[in-house]
């Protein structure tokens, strides 16, 4: 028999009680639930994590070691500014050295056919691909002497050059017309081929301001000429110049010849022209009109080659200041 007696519960403990034994079961459904959805939580950014590691490690892979030029990749860089090389300290970007290599390879099968497979066809191909390098080199480091000396490339003007190469050779072509052209035998749309210009248009800059020899050679083909009646031919003899050419012919005043026959149709028989600069902004012309009609020309012209540009280049490469991040050689350190 107890010594002391239970005293009997209240309903207001009793109901407090089964509150509590339902609540007890509650909690066995919550916390397991609230568990499994952190767990999976985390194994969700786990996932995510491990599949943008092998997305970075198979680009990476299809970029430096298989060096993939397809269109897929090629569309990635684009929009990735990742870098194929280093100039003094400038990266390249790897969609400036596939535009240039794409377009270059598409150019040279339009008119000779598919290279095909095989060991020649891949000769071929590195071919291409050390030329588009070395060009995408050359344009990063004329964008950075650009930025150093003050030289900049305006969006009008290459809304001008367009315009200059749509009407190339006199043919008057509408832009839809034009742009086909470009897609069929280069391989570009138009914003590609609007920064195919920027950088052209940037390294004739470049090369036109730091080439002091070259504008000192100019200025005295100049003072020859005047001395001694616009001969041209002398010009050249004295200063040791190669650059003299004559048509020998009337030639058609829209020729591509670096702007020689556009000049030479501004001029009187005899008469001279200043020095301008080449349409591809290779170096200097002078030009001397010899006879000329409705639309042709005959002329003599003297041109002054730029080189400090690329002598410069050259220093780039024998102090070792630009390295490839492709080996396209067998020598990773070098272009």
């Amino acid at each position: 028999m107890s010594l002391f007696k239970q005293k009997p519960k209240t309903e207001r403990e009793k109901v407090e009680e089964r509150r509590e034994e339902v609540l007890a079961h509650g909690r066995k459904f919550k916390y397991p639930l609230q568990y499994a959805k952190h767990k999976l939580i985390i194994n969700t950014v786990i996932v995510a994590l491990v599949a943008l590691v092998l997305m970075i490690v198979a680009g990476w892979a299809m970029l430096y070691k298989f060096q993939d030029t397809g269109d897929m990749i090629y569309r990635v860089t684009q929009v990735l500014p990742v870098p194929v090389a280093e100039v003094k300290g400038a990266k390249v970007r790897y969609s400036d050295y596939l535009m240039i290599y794409r377009s270059n390879l598409m150019t040279a099968e339009q008119q000779g056919g598919q290279l095909g497979t095989g060991e020649d066809a891949d000769a071929v191909r590195q071919m291409y691909k050390q030329a588009a390098l070395y060009s995408a080199v050359e344009y990063t480091y004329a964008m950075q002497l650009g930025q150093e000396l003050g030289v900049a490339v305006s969006d009008a003007e290459v809304d001008k050059a367009f315009e200059e190469h749509r009407k190339v050779g006199g043919v008057e072509r509408s832009e839809e017309g034009f742009l086909k052209i470009l897609r069929d035998n280069f391989g570009m749309n138009k914003s590609e081929y609007r920064r195919m210009l920027y950088l052209s248009l940037m390294k004739a800059k470049v090369a036109q301001e730091v080439d002091t020899p070259a504008k000192e050679q100019a200025d005295e083909v100049a003072r020859i000429v005047a001395e001694n009646g616009g001969d041209l031919h002398a010009a050249a003899d004295e200063l040791g110049l190669t650059g003299y050419e004559e048509t020998g012919r009337l030639v058609d005043n829209m020729n591509v010849d670096g702007g020689r026959s556009t000049i030479a149709m501004t001029l009187e028989p005899g008469q001279v022209s200043e020095k301008f600069l080449s349409s591809n902004g290779d170096g200097y012309y002078f030009v001397k009109l010899n006879d000329k009609t409705a639309s042709e020309v005959n002329y003599a012209s003297l041109k002054i080659d730029f080189s400090k540009f690329d002598e410069m280049m050259a220093e780039l490469y024998a102090d070792d200041e630009v390295e490839a991040y492709i080996d396209l050689d067998g020598d990773e350190e070098d272009v």
